[in-house]
């Protein structure tokens, strides 16, 4: 038996997320591009490069990871190039889509060899979270001024405009292109293609994929563009789990089980988002999950069980992929979980342990 913490990515359930986004862009001709911010567990890149153009990146150890471990097209994008990186970075990268006009400016002739973009905020997105909001007050992301783009339009081949987080609301999807289209129309008219970044929920179940097929070559058509979607959270949603182990049951007015990992340390983005894991579990025993470390609320959320745990049982966090693994850290100096890829076959092997000796090279 495998020991705990350890991440369990399912290479079958990734398999399916492929085929999904497969057929989305065999009927819309969109490029899907796996984004290495939400995802970027090599291992397992064997069962989706088959099935996507290539990757994106939101700095440049994601962009030469896409390069060195992916392969295919590699767009390489961030926030702010430095001095000291925009050289590699141009050496791995099919395009380089700067965040704006002045890093476009700055960096123009040191990436003449290859595609520029520019990322364009519309100044909309479908964030509830302030956090993750592209266009909130004073976001840093991206150009807004068609005026000014305009200006710069000739040194550049696409867009990047990435404002969905999460969406599974196809009718909400199709309203807020429309407004992009009618605000920025004369500028996506100029470009050769334009990347509609990630956060469609189009593998949830249920998502009317042919009405995006056709809304996606409906926009194409329109401007003339190769349209690329980013898809993190869709390229892996569902596939992987954090199984963990009880170490210490105990009741103070509430049944509570302390479990050999850390949410701080192991999934980040509970804390961060201040939303519960999720456990596939049922019956009429309730306790609530917590993690090792010394913070008050490491706490994974409530779940009910068929029978009363006790010290020993294995758990499994559901949906543990996107987001966990790329934000896992050393708090409290917790064990990191290992990586174990269940194979098509149904085999489970370990891919990656982490020990002592990782812990203390990270620090110094």
């Amino acid at each position: 038996m495998i020991q705990t913490p350890y991440y369990l990515i399912d290479k079958a359930a990734v398999l399916r997320n492929m085929q999904i986004v497969e057929r989305l862009c065999e009927a819309s001709g969109a490029k899907a591009l796996l984004a290495l911010k939400c995802f970027a567990t090599w291992p397992v890149f064997d069962v989706m490069q088959p099935h996507m153009a290539g990757t994106t990146s939101s700095s440049l150890f994601e962009l030469r990871l896409g390069r060195e471990k992916f392969g295919k097209e590699t767009h390489a994008y961030s926030v702010a190039w430095g001095e000291d990186e925009i050289d590699e970075a141009v050496s791995y990268a099919d395009k380089i889509i700067f965040n704006t006009i002045g890093q476009l400016e700055r960096f123009e002739d040191r990436a003449a060899g290859i595609e520029r973009g520019l990322r364009l905020n519309p100044g909309i997105s479908t964030s509830g979270f302030d956090l993750a909001d592209p266009a909130r007050k004073f976001s840093r992301l991206g150009e807004w001024d068609a005026e000014k783009i305009t200006a710069v339009i000739d040194r550049i081949s696409g867009f990047m405009i990435h404002y969905n987080c999460e969406n599974g609301d196809f009718d909400l999807f199709d309203r807020q292109l429309s407004d992009i289209e009618t605000r920025f129309g004369n500028l996506l008219e100029q470009v050769k293609w334009v990347s509609l970044g990630g956060g469609i929920h189009f593998t949830g179940a249920g998502y009317p994929l042919d009405k995006l097929a056709t809304r996606l070559k409906a926009f194409s058509q329109r401007f003339g563009v190769q349209v690329y979607l980013e898809p993190g959270e869709a390229s892996i949603t569902n596939t992987a789990s954090l199984e963990v182990t009880v170490l210490d049951i105990l009741d103070n007015g509430k049944k509570l089980a302390i479990v050999d990992s850390s949410v701080e340390a192991h999934m980040l983005d509970l804390l961060i988002y201040r939303i519960p894991g999720k456990m596939l579990t049922s019956g009429p025993h309730e306790y609530q999950v917590a993690g090792k470390s010394c913070l008050a609320g490491d706490i994974y959320g409530d779940f009910v069980f068929p029978a009363p745990l006790k010290v020993g049982d294995r758990l499994s966090i559901a949906d543990a992929a996107g987001y966990t693994m790329v934000k896992k850290n050393w708090f409290n100096g917790v064990k990191m979980p290992s990586i174990v890829v269940r194979e098509l076959d149904g085999t489970e092997r370990v891919v990656r342990e982490f020990g002592y000796a990782d812990y203390e090279s990270s620090l110094g």
